[in-house]
């Protein structure tokens, strides 16, 4: 009996798919499609306030917006400064739709985080990723921190909740407002949805870019409010203080 196929085509074999590079289009010589030169030029997240994440000097201290006014959040786990050549990947992801970027910096961010939990951060119970207006929505067509979360929770093994947030207000874009412009126009964005019971849970918001913080000051108040037991932030990258 023949039991091997009689022609003689290549045969695709999956586990011997050489990746190309998605930042320059070399090979790549890891499981992901990014090369070990690529990754090493990323702008990791060096020294940074213990909190907030934002760029400091020197490790393990807290920054002094932190220490005056303790935000709602317990802690922000950012994988790198909001810094060339991630903020285009990051844009080419969230302004044009260019998802396998998005996917890469999402598995990143899970090796991330699945370094930190080894390191004796706390897992938690639920992601809540930061959601979109009906408006920008439908601009967009898909919700950047929603995928974020999946590909997160599908990484790290943890349990995502995309309908406990809810954005009741279309709010003014926040890219051209400071700090205190933004808090101003977040206020009453946020509710949660009907029946949706946080009390006593752990919880991370899922975001991509954590700038001034307001968002996710926002939220955690929100959840906090409900009676959330703790409010962590992820997130690919933190900006630095402006000036640095």
């Amino acid at each position: 009996m023949r039991c091997q196929p009689t022609h003689d085509r290549p045969v695709y074999i999956w586990l011997k798919n050489a990746q190309a590079c998605l930042l320059c289009d070399e090979p790549s010589d890891s499981p992901l499609a990014l090369c070990s030169a690529c990754e090493a030029e990323l702008p990791w997240l060096g020294s940074h306030c213990r909190i907030c994440a934002l760029p400091l000097a020197t490790t393990g201290l807290i920054c002094g917006a932190c220490l005056r006014k303790p935000p709602a959040f317990e802690r922000v786990e950012a994988a790198w400064r909001y810094d060339f050549p991630l903020d285009s990947l990051i844009t080419r992801f969230k302004h044009q739709a260019q998802w396998p970027l998005g996917r890469l910096l999402g598995e990143l961010l899970s090796h991330h985080l699945q370094h930190a939990f080894s390191e004796g951060l706390a897992r938690p119970d639920l992601l809540l990723p930061v959601p979109l207006s009906g408006r920008r929505l439908r601009q967009r067509g898909f919700n950047q921190a929603g995928m974020l979360a999946r590909w997160l929770s599908q990484g790290l093994q943890l349990t995502l909740n995309e309908h406990v947030l809810q954005r009741r207000q279309d709010t003014q874009a926040q890219q051209q407002l400071n700090a205190a412009q933004r808090l101003r126009n977040l206020r009453q964005a946020f509710a949660l949805a009907p029946a949706s019971q946080v009390r006593g849970l752990h919880l991370a918001i899922v975001d991509d870019v954590l700038t001034t913080g307001a968002t996710a000051e926002s939220i955690a108040r929100l959840l906090r409010k409900a009676g959330a037991a703790r409010v962590d932030v992820y997130c690919l990258a933190r900006t630095p203080k402006p000036g640095d």
